[in-house]
């Protein structure tokens, strides 16, 4: 696994262990932005917001991705996302 995705798989993980009201708090019509530094040495940003699945409230879903900051990975980030149903559960899995 390249190391901006093994990255943005232990955020991902991280973010699945919140609750869905602390995600909905932190995370909904919100775009956290966060600093990360590889290994290699090369500091990428991830950037984390919530949207209510279906533009309706309900199941949230959370998307995440992280770049270099080089042009082609600015505009092609790596990308990951989940949708969360208010009673904790995933959906889709």
């Amino acid at each position: 696994m390249r190391e901006p995705e093994r990255l943005l798989a232990e955020v991902m993980v991280e973010l699945r262990r919140e609750s869905y009201p602390a995600l909905v708090a932190k995370y909904l019509g919100e775009t956290d932005v966060r600093s990360l530094v590889g290994v290699s040495g090369v500091d990428y940003q991830i950037e984390i917001q919530g949207v209510w699945d279906r533009g309706k409230p309900g199941d949230l879903r959370i998307l995440a991705g992280i770049d270099d900051g080089s042009f082609r990975s600015a505009l092609r980030p790596l990308t990951r996302d989940f949708i969360m149903a208010p009673d904790g559960s995933f959906v889709g899995e």
